[in-house]
């Protein structure tokens, strides 16, 4: 007997239950409802509308209630947002917002994918009318409307997440004047500090205005004030401060509420009633690496649990294996990309890791475009099981962070990834992939066989008067130098050795630390027993101090930045 399948929310998780659902039952009667104008697919793609990357509304969506009614065979239904679930009966009341009628519509299975809702606090000015959040099409095409008057040139952007960093690009790009002010110390939070610094460097050189460190205090007509009482003009303000589970309906319904404060579902994403399956950002998810219940708004995540839940519903059950929170986002020139947790989380978690940063080039370097890529590994020690990645680089940063992602789903180690064997093309890589690098790396700090400091611990180095030592080539030094260091290049290190001290610890460097890496295991055999290999070495020196030097007005502890 066919079933009549009701699914809250037209959007992501939602459109997608009803797809699956389709393709398993040609008999079942399926009705969508949508709140608001639109069903799709996803909803990922909206910032890209304010700059003209995606020229107009329509190619945000994947169709209309009626195409999607021939495609499919699903009544989708626009402008009816249910108000109540009625579990004993097996009904919803909804709101129709065209008419302003009210109806009931009885289920057999009822779908949730309410999805997630912005958080705005409750601050002065936050309600007026050039105050905008994005959450659907209508938010960006309200927004779109208004920031492209003339009038509207400057916009404050608030919170530094993966939201609010693609909308302040995206008007950066529409060549309106932004700032993006993020109350924590850094954006984009699955990034650790190290390698943040590139995407902060990245966004202040396109013309950003980035606040890191300071909240929203108020909102006026035409400045917003930061909680350090400094003022920013604002004629346009976007709240990207976050986002909670939208609970509201289950809430109501008495479903079971996680510890997170999400929907609690079961490995088939079945609620605590089980007539009801949820799915999309309202959920509570396992967290594979650490262990426990989380939250994870990503679209991936959410269309693997809307077929799930479909199949469920016939038959076919499914083990859920936990999310691991592997993501990527294009950030002006720079790929960024990220899976599993980074080394802050890991160690608030109590676990024992260490981590290596490597900048190898993104694909061989005779050829066209080939950048640095910048690539760091965090891993279990002593085991050496990997636990997180983060790439960013101009050329494939998502491609290394996916062969991560792959490993870290299988419990891999540093081990089976020093010897895994990739593609190779020099137009797309080199023959020893950053990854394998990172892995080789790795491995050799486990095995005990050199020591580093990471990029983080370069500027005590210094002030400190620390002895270091730079190995490249004289003519590189007129781009800049550590203050203070030593130069004795590779070239003539196993000559000039005693110009070094052995009674006191000695860090090497170079440009990107694989030539210092050289001259740290060379002296090691020489018989130098403290000597440390400086991570990142200059370019990720110059990479991690310039954000900070720039706009706190620090002494820099290069003579010159190097880029290149």
């Amino acid at each position: 007997m066919s079933k009549k399948v009701v699914v809250i929310g037209g959007v992501a998780g939602g459109a997608s239950t009803a797809a699956r659902v389709r393709r398993l039952d040609e008999k079942a009667e399926i009705i969508m409802l949508e709140k608001g104008p639109h069903v799709s697919f996803s909803n990922c793609s909206l910032p890209f509308h304010l700059s003209g990357i995606v020229e107009n509304s329509e190619k945000l969506l994947m169709m209309d209630p009626v195409q999607f009614k021939k495609k499919y065979n699903i009544d989708a239904r626009v402008f009816q947002e249910v108000t109540h679930i009625d579990k004993v009966n097996k009904k919803v009341t909804i709101h129709n917002h065209a008419t302003g009628e009210t109806s009931d519509e009885s289920y057999d299975v009822l779908v949730l994918s309410p999805g997630a809702k912005p958080i705005v606090p409750a601050l002065p000015g936050i309600d007026a009318t050039h105050v905008f959040t994005v959450r659907n099409v209508v938010d960006i095409e309200r927004l779109q409307q208004y920031v492209s008057q003339d009038t509207i040139e400057n916009i404050a952007v608030i919170g530094g997440g993966f939201i609010g960093v693609e909308v302040a690009e995206n008007l950066r790009l529409a060549n309106k004047n932004v700032a993006l002010i993020e109350f924590a110390p850094q954006v984009m939070a699955p990034f650790d500090d190290d390698m943040v610094q590139i995407i902060h460097k990245e966004m202040l050189d396109k013309g950003i205005d980035l606040r890191v460190g300071d909240g929203l205090a108020s909102i006026e007509d035409k400045t917003v004030t930061l909680q350090s009482g400094k003022q920013v003009k604002a004629d346009a303000v976007v709240l990207a401060i976050g986002v909670r589970p939208d609970t509201t309906l289950a809430e109501d319904a008495g479903l079971d509420i996680g510890e997170t404060g999400a929907i609690v579902v079961d490995g088939n994403y079945v609620t605590s009633d089980p007539s009801i399956y949820a799915v999309g950002d309202a959920i509570e998810v396992f967290h594979q690496i650490l262990h426990k219940k989380t939250r994870l708004a990503l679209a991936g995540p959410a269309q693997k649990q809307a077929r799930a839940a479909a199949d469920h519903m016939y038959g076919i059950t499914n083990r859920h294996r936990g999310v691991i929170g592997s993501s990527s986002i294009q950030i002006f020139d720079y790929a960024c990309a990220t899976t599993g947790i980074n080394e802050r989380t890991a160690r608030e978690a109590g676990m024992t890791v260490d981590s290596v940063y490597v900048i190898s080039p993104d694909k061989v370097g005779l050829m066209p475009n080939s950048n640095p890529l910048h690539f760091k590994l965090i891993f279990e020690v002593p085991t050496g099981k990997i636990v997180g990645a983060q790439a960013i680089g101009k050329g494939n940063a998502d491609k290394r962070i996916d062969v991560i992602a792959t490993l870290i789903s299988f419990g891999g180690t540093v081990d089976d990834l020093k010897d895994l064997e990739l593609s190779y093309s020099p137009m797309y890589g080199t023959a020893k992939d950053v990854v394998n690098m990172a892995a080789l790396v790795a491995d050799n700090l486990l095995a005990g066989r050199f020591k580093q400091v990471h990029v983080s611990q370069t500027r005590e180095l210094v002030e400190s008067g620390a002895y270091i030592v730079d190995v490249r080539e004289e003519a590189e030094l007129k781009n800049g130098m550590l203050k203070g260091a030593y130069n004795i290049p590779l070239s003539q290190l196993r000559e000039r050795m005693d110009e070094i001290p052995r009674d006191i610890p000695v860090y090497i460097h170079c440009r990107s630390a694989q030539r210092s890496y050289n001259a740290t295991v060379a002296l090691q055999g020489a018989g130098f027993t403290n000597v440390k290999n400086m991570a990142g070495s200059f370019l990720g020196t110059c990479l991690y101090e310039y954000f900070r030097d720039t706009t706190e007005g620090r002494e820099p502890i290069v003579t010159n930045y190097n880029f290149k």
